[in-house]
């Protein structure tokens, strides 16, 4: 089993990324601004979908690797690090976007076609790709039990945490981007604030 400091770190990183502008929630912002809630969530079953498939793929390979190569974790835990400060530069460079800075004259979808780009949207986006392969591994620990589970326990909870996060961000698209429309100085604050948690989970993951 997962030991508690390790699972409330991994909650804390998964919730950290999901709150990082990238392909799904821009994807979702856009469908549920111009499409409307339905479309949103229809959406946001094809990406939650991409995560299922994330996880079975990345839990039975990180299981072996992890068992047959020990040495592999800490070029792993480097990696996601690395990353972490790649997606904190995204958003603290100048001319960062925000994560309601979406298009608004996208043409409607059918549901099928709504369901299958949000399932590609998410399994062609790297930085989930290098949330499964680079960082999960890190709360690990062979020691406590199967890897193979751990690794099916961190995941199940890295979708639960992303699709509850999402599926607020499509039901309130709409009200928050006119709320925050008129307030850029709201806008620059969430990306400053986004940035320097992730230059902190950076530095905890080195050492």
């Amino acid at each position: 089993m997962v030991p508690l400091a390790s699972l409330s770190a991994f909650v804390a990183l998964a919730l950290g990324m999901v709150l990082t502008p990238g392909p799904n929630m821009i994807y979702l912002l856009t469908r549920s601004l111009c499409q409307g809630r339905a479309a949103g969530v229809v959406s946001l079953l094809g990406v939650a979908t991409g995560f299922v498939v994330y996880m079975l793929a990345a839990s039975f390979g990180v299981s072996a690797l992890l068992l047959a190569v020990p040495h592999a974790y800490r070029a792993i835990q480097l990696a996601g690090a690395a990353y972490l400060l790649y997606l904190a530069w995204g958003a603290l460079k100048p001319g960062g976007r925000s994560m309601l800075a979406v298009r608004q004259d996208v043409q409607a979808e059918t549901p099928l076609r709504l369901f299958i780009t949000g399932l590609l949207t998410n399994l062609l986006n790297p930085k989930i790709a290098v949330l499964y392969v680079s960082l999960l591994p890190q709360f690990i620990d062979p020691a406590r039990g199967s890897v193979l589970q751990q690794s099916l326990l961190l995941g199940t909870v890295q979708i639960l945490i992303s699709v509850s996060v999402n599926l607020s961000l499509v039901l309130s698209a709409g009200p928050l981007s006119r709320w925050l429309s008129g307030r850029p100085v709201w806008l620059v604050c969430q990306r400053w604030l986004m940035g320097m948690a992730l230059i902190v989970l950076s530095v905890r993951m080195v050492v």
